[in-house]
């Protein structure tokens, strides 16, 4: 027997004492595993064993895992697996860093999006964010001005409109046939089909359904 070996077994030895164990025998009887693998840990392989017998071995002698290892395990083979955990932990540093980049370019990149995406709407609104101010003083002081002339204010807002694929479902005062997936009634009955006339205009992107159109029996 090796010196290594003597020493590992005196250690396995002072742990069974401890629960009363006598032989390595009646150790692996209780822990459910063979002999062999008992020789396993007197060698001082512990690692080569697989953790579920570990875990058998350890439950009987009071003792973790992680101390089975470190106190069965070939001291020469103990840096190579510092280095391997030093190593894992490095390699989880890195994918945090890389995380935290990419996070951080993602959001800058939505930020920069969303600033496209303001700048281009203003530029849309731009005459009527200037003159709707006008305009609306121009009210106050005449309140007999015609509505008519404030209509080409609003042509800006068609034009974002159909910019963003937003379409109204029937203009309002229109006579249509009743659907329920389109239209909301506001008073009375009607039936799918019947006649209706819209009161307030509903809208639609493209396939997706914004806004039903608010209508009244005919």
């Amino acid at each position: 027997m090796s010196q290594s070996t003597l020493e590992f077994t005196q250690r396995l030895r002072s742990l069974m004492q401890r629960v009363n164990l006598s032989s390595f025998k009646s150790l692996a009887q209780k822990a459910g595993v063979s002999e062999w693998q008992i020789e396993q840990l007197r060698n001082g392989r512990a690692k080569q064993m697989r953790v579920e017998n570990l875990l058998k071995v350890g439950e009987v002698l009071h003792v973790s895992i992680n101390k089975l290892i470190q106190q069965f395990s070939d001291t020469d083979t103990i840096p190579n697996i510092s280095k391997i955990a030093q190593e894992k932990n490095e390699e989880i540093l890195t994918l945090q860093q890389e995380y935290e980049r990419l996070k951080q370019q993602l959001d800058e990149q939505q930020q920069e999006l969303f600033q496209q995406f303001q700048q281009s709407t203003l530029q849309t609104l731009e005459t009527l964010l200037i003159q709707l101010p006008t305009a609306t003083h121009a009210v106050q002081q005449n309140p007999d001005l015609p509505a008519s002339r404030l209509l080409p204010l609003l042509r800006p807002i068609d034009q974002l409109l159909n910019a963003w694929g937003i379409e109204a479902i029937a203009p309002v005062g229109s006579e249509v046939p009743y659907d329920p997936h389109y239209h909301q009634l506001m008073d009375g009955t009607a039936q799918p089909g019947d006649q209706v006339r819209v009161r307030y205009t509903g809208y639609r992107q493209r396939e997706r359904l914004l806004y039903r159109a608010k209508v009244s029996p005919k």
